[in-house]
């Protein structure tokens, strides 16, 4: 499961954008945020690259990723 460290994700206003823009990509994705980690778990088919790029194409700058 990818763990991406997503800067300037500090609300839940941004946690919501994030789950839903990967949710739009694939609706059986499970994703669990953390806001104090800055950080983005998510379980998919998708690969990680095209999951990097929702999360940046939502507004995110991911600053790094751990598979």
């Amino acid at each position: 499961m990818p763990t991406f460290t997503v800067n300037g994700m500090n609300c839940g206003h941004c946690t919501k954008t994030i789950t839903n823009a990967i949710l739009q990509l694939d609706p059986q994705a499970q994703v669990a945020t953390d806001i104090p980690q800055k950080t983005v778990k998510v379980q998919s088919t998708i690969g990680t690259d095209q999951l990097k790029e929702t999360i940046v194409d939502a507004g995110y700058d991911v600053t790094a990723v751990a598979e």
